[in-house]
C-alpha cells in the first residue's frame, strides 16, 4: 500500500485543494479497503489499482458533496439570522455578550437546549428533530418560543444599561398609530 498512498493523496488534494481533507480522505479510502479486503469483497482479479482509485473518487466525491451542503447551510444559517435580526425576530444586535449570557442563563433548559443547538451547534431543525426525536414544528415553536423570552429578558435589561424601551406587549401593534397630538 506504500506505492498507492501518496498517489491517493495526490488526487485527493489536487481535487480538494486543501491538504487536511485529502488526508481525512485518504485514510478513509484505506480503512474502506482494509475492511473489504478483510470481508472478502475484493476478489484477486488483477484490477486492484482501478478498484482502489474507483473507492478513491467515490470517497472524494463524496467530500466534496459534504463541503457544499455545510456551505450551503452555513449561508442559509446566515441569511436567516441576519433576516431575523433586521425584521425584529432575531436577538437584538446591540445585546452585550455579557448580558447575553445572563439572559440564557434565565430561560428554562429546554429554551436554552433548543438556542444552543441552533445558534451554537448550527443543527438545522431537521438535525434537532432526529436528535431530540421531536416534531420539527414542535422544535419551530419551542425555538420562536425560547427567542420571545430571550429578546424580552435583553430588553428588561437595556433600562438599567441606560436605555429606555418599552415592553413588547406595549409595542405589538402599535405601528402607525400615533396620534396627531
Amino acid at each position: 500500500m506504500k506505492e498507492y498512498g501518496p498517489r491517493v493523496f495526490a488526487l485527493a488534494r489536487s481535487r480538494l485543494g486543501d491538504p487536511d481533507a485529502a488526508e481525512e480522505v485518504t485514510q478513509s479510502v484505506f480503512a474502506t479497503i482494509a475492511i473489504k479486503l478483510r470481508d472478502g469483497a475484493y476478489a484477486e482479479h488483477g484490477k486492484f489499482e482501478p478498484w482502489l482509485f474507483r473507492i478513491a473518487m467515490n470517497r472524494v466525491r463524496d467530500r466534496i458533496r459534504s463541503l457544499k451542503r455545510e456551505r450551503n447551510e452555513t449561508r442559509l444559517r446566515r441569511s436567516a439570522r441576519n433576516e431575523a435580526v433586521e425584521s425584529g425576530e432575531g436577538l437584538p444586535a446591540l445585546a452585550e455578550a455579557a448580558d447575553l449570557r445572563a439572559a440564557m442563563m434565565e430561560l428554562s433548559k429546554p429554551d436554552r437546549e433548543i438556542v444552543e443547538l441552533r445558534y451554537h451547534a448550527g443543527l438545522s431543525f431537521k438535525q434537532m428533530a432526529e436528535l431530540l426525536e421531536e416534531p420539527i414544528g414542535t422544535l419551530l415553536a419551542r425555538h420562536h418560543r425560547a427567542l420571545r423570552k430571550l429578546r424580552t429578558k435583553l430588553q428588561q435589561q437595556e433600562p438599567a444599561l441606560g436605555g429606555e424601551r418599552a415592553s413588547p406587549q406595549a409595542t405589538r401593534g402599535t405601528r402607525g398609530t400615533r396620534g396627531t397630538g
